[in-house]
């Protein structure tokens, strides 16, 4: 086999091996990289193999039969059905076919990754929990909000996740936030199993918080996002998290708020979202956020 389709084997192989990592692996793993993103490079890297392979013009296989100096040299060749019963040119595989063993491969970790989702996120709930959990995340959203609001999670993905790229949607002053299945199982196993999952867990904190604030009236998503922040810290608490393990956790979405790529700059928090600035919730504490 040639260099290149040793290549894509071995792509192939650590595609494998990423997702299973991904799937069996530490929680920050699964974190740090949505999995979605992996599967839409390794479909494009299968893509781009099989339009370079048509592109690439045909080779012709050499002639191996006897040429004429051997002939003169060594006298009669073999039968020339006896040399075509003995040699069996190798036939390559054609690009449609490795394109097709490829996108099978992605196909059976995308099922694999699924499954795993339905035995251990937000669906592997039983419906009396969710319910339960739901009226929780509504309780405590109301508190900030300063009104009854209710908190729906999207388990058919019709409003937020990722092609809406969006963890919450929430309209302006209503009384109504929709949040991704993942951030409620955040939510729940803070909630009722008493679960931290690092970084995720303040992310799902910040999320219920920020679309909150929706709901009260801020509608500047910077402004919206400090506050969520402040108001995060106490929301953690009333959650299961001990004051300083919850601070830390804003603190930490703090920071990473201010790593956001150029497609959530309206989301970045402003210098007025500092300890004593115009958007500090308490200006006279010395805690921020």
């Amino acid at each position: 086999m040639n260099g290149g389709g040793n290549r894509w084997i071995w792509l192939r192989v650590a595609l494998v091996v990423f997702v299973l990592a991904w799937i069996l692996g530490p929680s920050e793993l699964r974190n740090a990289i949505p999995i979605l993103v992996v599967f839409v490079i390794a479909l494009g890297l299968e893509i781009q193999f099989l339009i370079s392979a048509l592109r690439r013009p045909a080779v012709r296989a050499p002639d191996r039969s006897p040429q004429q100096i051997d002939r003169e040299r060594y006298g009669f060749p073999p039968d020339e059905d006896e040399l075509e019963e003995t040699w069996v040119e190798p036939r390559a595989p054609s690009p449609l076919g490795r394109f097709a063993v490829g996108v099978a491969v992605i196909g059976a970790l995308v099922g694999a990754v699924l499954i795993l989702d339905g035995s251990t996120g937000w669906s592997s709930v039983s419906g009396e929990r969710r319910a339960e959990a739901v009226t929780r995340f509504s309780e405590e959203a109301s508190l900030v909000a300063e009104k009854l609001v209710s908190i729906r999670c999207d388990e058919a993905r019709d409003y937020v996740g990722a092609v809406q790229h969006s963890d919450g949607v929430a309209t302006l002053g209503g009384d109504l936030a929709i949040l991704t299945p993942e951030i409620c199982h955040d939510l729940y196993r803070l909630a009722f199993d008493d679960e931290v999952t690092g970084s995720r867990t303040g992310r799902a904190i910040a999320v219920l918080a920020h679309e909150s604030w929706h709901l009260r009236g801020v509608g500047d998503e910077a402004t919206t996002e400090c506050y969520a922040l402040q108001s995060g810290v106490e929301l953690g608490r009333r959650l299961g998290l001990d004051e300083g393990r919850a601070r830390q956790l804003m603190r930490q979405q703090l920071t990473e708020n201010a790593l956001r790529g150029a497609e959530s700059i309206e989301y970045r928090v402003t210098s007025d979202c500092r300890d004593g600035g115009r958007l500090d919730l308490d200006p006279v504490g010395t805690g921020f956020p």
